[in-house]
């Protein structure tokens, strides 16, 4: 009953997280001897939808990186050409980028592990027009200033896609742009998912 109401008034995304919670404390329930069984335990979740894929075709980047605010522009661009996350952009430090080699080292990605990011020119080009003379190892590539929060580049981003027309994009769908890119250009699903961190 609490699924077939809840249907009605979310999405089923959001009904399978809330059932997921509600299984979770009636089975803590059970564990502390407060309720005999888990009544939660055999229903089914509806079934979430495909996820949505949505990636920019190069006159459409190109313009969108053109009309970026300039402190959002290198941000913008190293998601599209290295398909990394916004969190793993703002956290990137100097000691991380090997220019030599045209690498990023990323010690800790979202889930857990590190990987390496390799850098075609245009990468290279956006983190060389990030150097500062005098930094340290220890610096930030993109310093955390005012405007540079993960909320102030989502909220920055959507301003820029709205004022070009260019509907249903989001920062993340960066990431979708650049794997779907790599795919078009011939690698493979298992390459393009580890350099996703998948």
């Amino acid at each position: 009953q609490y699924v077939t109401e809840r249907a009605g008034e979310v999405s089923s995304g959001s009904v399978v997280k809330e059932l997921n919670v509600l299984k979770h404390l009636l089975g803590l329930a059970v564990e502390w001897d407060l309720i005999p069984f888990n009544p939660a335990l055999k229903v089914k979740a509806p079934r979430p939808p495909a996820g949505r894929v949505r990636y920019l075709q190069p006159p459409e980047l190109r313009a969108l990186l053109a009309a970026c605010p300039a402190w959002l522009r290198p941000i913008a661009a190293l998601a599209a050409f290295t398909a990394m996350r916004r969190g793993e952009i703002l956290n990137l430090r100097w000691l991380d980028v090997d220019l030599k080699g045209r690498r990023i080292l990323l010690p800790q990605t979202k889930n857990g592990d590190g990987r390496i990011v390799y850098m075609n020119k245009m990468a290279v080009q956006v983190i060389e027009s990030q150097w500062i003379k005098d930094a340290k190892s220890t610096d930030r590539v993109f310093p955390l200033a005012d405007d540079c929060t993960p909320d102030n580049i989502s909220k920055g981003f959507a301003v820029v896609c709205r004022r070009l027309q260019i509907e249903d994009f989001h920062f993340h769908d960066l990431r979708h742009t650049a794997a779907s890119w790599m795919r078009m250009q011939g690698a493979d699903i298992h390459t393009v998912a580890q350099l996703l961190g998948h």
